[in-house]
This record gives C-alpha cells, structure tokens and sequence, in this order.
C-alpha cells in the first residue's frame, strides 16, 4: 500500500508554528491578510492593483459595483472571522456525487461550498480530557456529541443547524456546522475545526470529513520526524506529493 502523499504548504515550516493538519482535496485557502490588508499599506496598494483587471473588464458600473459589494462582504466575513481568533479559513468546492434528489428534495449532481476555519481560544489551565469534554458540554444547540481519542489526543465533535439572522443579510437557508474542539498538550489552548455548508443533507459526509482532517492534526512537527525517519533510512529523503 501506497503512504498518503502530500504537498508542504511554507505555513509548515515557519518556526512560530504551534500545530500542523493536513487540509483534503477540494479546498483552496484564502489569503486572510491579503484581503485584510491595513489601509495606506503596501499591502492595500497590492490589493487595489490585483483588482483593477477585474474592474477594467466590467461591462458596465452595474456589475462593477455588483463586485465591490460581493468583495465588501467577503472582507467583512473575514475580519469577524479574525476577530473570533481565526487564523485559517479555506473555501471547499466539492462535486455531488449522488445524482438522485435528496429527502428535501433538492437534485444532486451540482456542486458543494463548504467554509473551513482554523481557531485558537486560551483556556484556564486544564488537563486536555476535561477541556475536550467542557468544550460541548452544555453547548446550546449542539448535536451528535461525541468523544474520541485521536493521535493528536483527545478530542469532542458536535455538529449545529442554524438559520442566520434575518437582519444579517445572509440568505435565510440552514447552515450546518460541524466542529471539532482539540485541546493542546498544554493544557492551555484549544483548537477549534469548523466546517460549515448550506449542503445539511450531507452531514454524514462532512462530518467525516471534518474527522479526517482532526485525525491528521498533529502538535508536534511531523517534518522533523520525517527527517529522522530519512536519515535512520540511509539518508532518502520525503517527496513532495
């Protein structure tokens, strides 16, 4: 049997990095601090030329305005995910396999948005099997809790289905939203795995998604063990998948 391969994103190799995971096939990572850029910074300027192309090709101030305003919201999604301590957020665009219509009635065949985010949260010093069991217990709302123990060490999965405000702005459909709670060995952080999408009646397949991605979380740098294993082989070293 062949090892999973994979491709080392640079994020992997910075020295302030506190854990590594493994994102699945289908997922496109957003450039966060891009598009957040501080106003007057070389960055801001970055931002406004990379767009221009797409403003020039608009038919019209319509459209050119139409894009402003989708542009403006996905900045705001992501300034209020930052604010919420997230340091990584990918699109996932998936093929719906099951062509025949769902139990609510919806065809298959199309496609499938999900968001996946990345949190830290500081935590009262605890031991991480009680921080994992704290961390759903209790939660308003939350289903499908479970408890299991992950190479990373233990770890608590519970699942939401909400409806956004009508206020929001958000189109009033029910968005599902799985989540995985990590405690660090330190017994001082948490990382917290979301994965949500408009596609409820997928669940089981999200779900397990989202497990797949926790079970390859690691909070030690696998690339140094990958070196060791490397030179205990004879000096051959890991290829990039």
């Amino acid at each position: 049997m062949n090892s999973p391969r994979f491709i080392l994103d640079d994020s992997a190799k910075t020295p302030d990095a506190h854990f590594w995971f493994a994102e699945p096939a289908g997922f496109t990572p957003l450039p966060v601090g891009a598009l957040l850029p501080r106003p007057g910074s070389s960055g801001d300027d970055t931002l406004h030329t990379a767009f221009e192309p797409f403003l020039d090709s608009a038919p019209n101030d319509i459209v050119r305005q139409r894009f402003l305003g989708q542009l403006a919201l996905v900045r705001q999604l992501l300034a209020a995910l930052v604010e919420a301590t997230t340091v990584h957020c990918a699109i996932g665009l998936h093929r719906d396999d099951i062509s025949a219509p769902g139990k609510d009635g919806e065809a298959g065949g199309g496609f499938l948005f999900s968001l996946f985010t990345v949190s830290w949260r500081d935590i009262a010093p605890t031991a991480p099997a009680v921080t994992a069991a704290r961390a759903v217990a209790g939660a308003e709302g939350h289903t499908n809790i479970e408890y299991l123990e992950l190479p990373c060490g233990p770890a608590s999965f519970s699942e939401t289905i909400r409806t956004p405000n009508a206020d929001s702005g958000l189109p009033q459909d029910p968005v599902l939203q799985v989540f995985a709670h990590l405690p660090h060995p330190d017994g001082k952080r948490l990382v917290v795995l979301t994965l949500g999408t408009t596609a409820v009646r997928r669940r089981a397949e999200y779900r397990s998604l989202l497990h797949q991605i926790a079970e390859n979380v690691s909070f030690e740098n696998p690339l140094l063990e990958m070196e060791a294993l490397a030179k205990a082989d004879g000096g051959s070293r890991p290829q990039r998948g």
